[in-house]
């Protein structure tokens, strides 16, 4: 007897085209931001006495403690560095969701590179300094993220 339907069947999986040299770039270079944040730790670390100096002349009412900054800095930059490491492995695995999560946090991190260049919060001239790095850094990644060849990759065609 004839079954159009087959009950027990699966479906054919469609292969996944091989990682574009594009995808592949940026993956590295979402790596290197997630030490470009471990060394901007380390950077706000050590002039976290100046960041603080800098709290307390633009707040004067507002105590300000190093050790909270260091603690802040430290949970803020694993969480970043953790960030683009998840990232990274989702965008090497063609989620394209990943992709467009990279692309808004890099929107984010523009607007607060433009927050923090114009001083509306105080920090450490080295702290500030180092967050144009980690913003090109963003930069490149989303441009590779969506080259043609990445969109393919993240749509599931092959790359024409």
């Amino acid at each position: 007897m004839y079954q159009p339907y087959p009950t027990g069947a699966k479906m054919p999986v469609t292969p996944r085209p091989p990682v574009p040299r594009s995808v592949a770039n940026a993956v590295k270079v979402m790596y290197v931001g997630a030490l470009t944040n471990i060394l901007g730790i380390v950077i706000n670390v050590l002039a976290v006495g100046a960041t603080a100096r800098a709290f307390e002349k633009r707040f004067p009412n507002l105590p300000v403690s190093q050790q909270h900054l260091v603690a802040g800095f430290i949970i803020a930059g694993l969480i970043d560095a953790a960030v683009w490491i998840v990232l990274a492995r989702l965008c090497r695995s063609g989620r394209n969701g990943a992709r467009i999560t990279g692309t808004v946090l890099f929107g984010l991190a523009t607007l607060d590179m433009i927050v923090g260049v114009t001083g509306a919060v105080p920090d450490a001239s080295a702290a500030r300094a180092w967050a144009p790095v980690i913003w090109l850094v963003g930069l490149v990644a989303v441009v590779f993220l969506w080259q043609r060849s990445s969109t393919a990759f993240f749509k599931g065609t092959p790359p024409r």
